[in-house]
């Protein structure tokens, strides 16, 4: 194919060609931080974290209004301590230096599905719970009640003793080393991999 340009069309040419670049960049970028956002909760939510710390994951594309050939997208979370607690691993203790307290199923759920605390359990089943030291293996706060249908340490209303048990509701360790379940940097690199042919996909369809 043959093209002619006259010297004063090369001015218009440059700058159409400049705007098909903006766009593209734009858009290849744009469709790159989305596919990375979308990798990341992926990945949150195979690593059983739960659907909603997924959705800590955000993403920005710049410049947010028009096109620029340095435009770039932040992938970020809004959620960072925890997230980077899975994805490099950690140690966690007590800030007092006393026992964490692992809620056992019988502990049951807070308000909005929250784990509860010793003393918001306390408060919530109006019951006291009892430290139990064990030699070899991590102590536990009990409660002296019953277990209802559903597996859930209650009080006790039995006036013969029947049904009656000491119940364990709560773990107690002196700390809980997270293993390493997230690998945000591969999805990088993966998507890293693609933005020259995204760019370039997008480029040519900007210019049709």
């Amino acid at each position: 194919m043959r093209m002619d340009l006259k010297i004063s069309d090369l001015p218009k040419v440059m700058a159409a060609e400049v705007l098909a670049g903006e766009t593209a960049v734009t858009s290849a970028m744009r469709e790159a931080g989305r596919d990375l956002q979308g990798k990341w909760r992926a990945q949150v939510h195979h690593a059983g974290l739960g659907l909603r710390l997924g959705k800590t994951i955000r993403v920005k594309t710049y410049p947010t209004v028009g096109e620029s050939l340095n435009a770039a997208s932040l992938v970020w979370s809004n959620a960072p301590v925890i997230i980077s607690a899975h994805a490099e691993g950690a140690v966690i203790r007590s800030k007092t230096g006393g026992w964490l307290a692992i809620p056992t199923p019988a502990a049951g759920r807070g308000r909005g599905g929250r784990k509860m605390t010793p003393k918001e359990w306390e408060l919530r089943r109006g019951m006291r719970l009892r430290f139990v030291p064990r030699r070899g293996a991590p102590s536990l706060l009990v409660a002296d009640g019953r277990l209802n249908a559903r597996g859930l340490g209650v009080v006790s209303r039995s006036t013969t003793g029947r049904g009656r048990a000491t119940v364990p509701i709560f773990i107690l360790v002196p700390q809980v080393t997270l293993a390493k379940r997230l690998n945000f940097e591969r999805d990088v690199a993966r998507v890293e991999s693609t933005l020259a042919s995204r760019i370039v996909g997008a480029w040519v369809e900007a210019r049709l």
